[in-house]
């Protein structure tokens, strides 16, 4: 299912198990629009693994920001067991839904509030789906790096990033990882 990527049984076993749950709360709680196991591997799973596979080598503090389903901090996560994640997600009730999913991973903590109202420092933030006028006012306070799962809209300037060149996901069109350090 994840034929991309070089990973464990074990960390097969924890997507899949992920994927599973998702797809179960997602018949009562609205967590994610894609709702066909196919349409999730690839959009969800595989983009987050592909920003998973880029990030530096060696022990990181990640904060994905706007978590939503654990993505794509989830896979990041069981890809990069020696880097601590954080997922920051407002929702009460997707909170709740991370908290259950990351049962067992020591390598995740998730914090149900607002990333504005998040005190602690990270090393890299990542995040997808969420809007660059969200992302503005907290974004270079919590890592001075970052990784975000975009379309095709350029991040503005006033992010206080300085972006390299965008990396086409392999999966769709008009989506792109964009990496920046703060300035």
């Amino acid at each position: 299912m994840f034929a991309d990527f070089a990973l464990t049984a074990a960390q097969e076993a924890a997507l899949e198990a992920h994927l599973d749950l998702l797809m179960r709360w997602n018949q009562k709680l609205n967590l994610t629009a894609i709702r066909s196991r196919e349409e999730a591997v690839e959009r969800h799973y595989c983009e987050s693994l592909f920003l998973g596979a880029r990030l530096p080598a060696g022990p990181l503090r990640i904060a994905d920001v706007g978590s939503g389903a654990g993505f794509p901090g989830f896979p990041v996560a069981v890809l990069r067991p020696d880097c601590a994640v954080t997922l920051i997600e407002s929702h009460q009730r997707k909170a709740v839904f991370l908290r259950e999913a990351t049962r067992g991973l020591p390598n995740i903590r998730v914090l149900a509030r607002r990333a504005e109202d998040v005190e602690d420092s990270f090393d890299w933030g990542i995040s997808r789906a969420v809007s660059y006028a969200d992302l503005g006012s907290f974004l270079k306070r919590l890592a001075p790096n970052a990784d975000l799962l975009t379309g095709a809209e350029v991040p503005p300037a006033d992010l206080g990033f300085e972006w390299d060149a965008a990396v086409p996901l392999p999966w769709g069109k008009q989506r792109f990882l964009r990496r920046g350090s703060r300035v």
